[in-house]
């Protein structure tokens, strides 16, 4: 290297100090130190401890470096504490796993007993039949059980001059007697009509006996009614209530047996009017959603 400083600006500028030859003197480094490095930043020293490294800028084109996570803490598991007296631990539980068996539908082994004509509903006469017979069956079963009850009142003390005549009125639901009692042979006329031929049925004339039968004077009165209104089933229990409280007309002591035996009581049973609004007293229309 000359010593003309006009060629110092030719020269490019040394970047680094190994390649200025040992015996240059050193006032001549430092100046192009000076001149290169001024803007430089020193870096640090090993021995003092280095602050925060600056971001490095990526080169376009270069693939980002993953980073390794850093290994996360382990939390440690808390100390089981000591189950109370009385108490069971989880661990001591046992879990039945075995499936739940679906509990039976209650019913389920009864047999619909529905009443049909064939395949199809029966219609209004035949549904009124059905019910006529198991009313009549009903009438049957009291009447059976009355006449094993059945014992004529020894101490019946009826007048039975040849001019008696007793009379009262029987109700059943919409049906109304009025009875005459007088002396006779046990005939019975009704609306000028023989009892059997008002009422064919044997259950219904076995109703209406019931309470001669009770006193004993079946074979010793005869009965005059006048009916209207009602069934026959109706007309029947009308009938045996009129001759009951014919009976105590003739005899008040023999009230306390026949009440006893249900025959004074009126049947308070009657059909339930039509309410607004609904097909009959219950029934209401159907139902449509939509």
């Amino acid at each position: 290297m000359s010593e003309n400083p006009e060629n110092l600006d030719d020269e490019a500028p040394v970047e680094d100090m190994s390649t200025v030859p040992a015996d240059e003197p050193a006032d001549v480094v430092a100046p192009v130190e000076a001149e290169a490095g001024a803007d430089d930043v020193p870096a640090p020293d090993a021995a003092t401890p280095s602050e925060e490294p600056e971001p490095v800028a990526e080169e376009p084109g270069a693939e980002p470096v993953a980073e390794e996570p850093a290994a996360e803490p382990v939390a440690e598991e808390p100390a089981a504490e000591p189950a109370a007296a009385g108490e069971v631990s989880e661990e001591e539980i046992e879990v039945d796993e075995t499936p739940r068996a679906k509990p039976a539908i209650p019913g389920m082994d009864l047999v619909p007993d529905i009443v049909t004509d064939g395949d199809e509903f029966m219609d209004a006469e035949a549904r009124a039949r059905a019910e006529a017979e198991a009313e009549e069956a009903a009438l049957r079963a009291a009447a059976e059980d009355g006449e094993a009850e059945t014992q004529p009142i020894a101490d019946a003390a009826i007048d039975l001059a040849a001019g008696a005549r007793y009379t009262a009125t029987g109700k059943r639901k919409t049906a109304v007697a009025r009875v005459i009692l007088k002396p006779g042979t046990g005939t019975y006329s009704i609306n000028g009509r023989s009892l059997e031929e008002f009422f064919p049925r044997e259950t219904l004339q076995r109703i209406i006996r019931q309470p001669l039968e009770t006193v004993g004077y079946e074979s010793r009165m005869d009965v005059v009614a006048r009916m209207h209104g009602g069934g026959v089933s109706a007309q029947s229990g009308a009938l045996r209530h009129g001759i009951s409280r014919a009976l105590i007309a003739a005899d008040p002591n023999l009230r306390g047996e026949l009440k006893r035996r249900g025959f004074l009581t009126r049947d308070p049973r009657v059909k339930e009017r039509k309410k607004a609004g609904l097909k009959k007293a219950r029934k209401r229309p159907q139902f449509s959603k939509r």
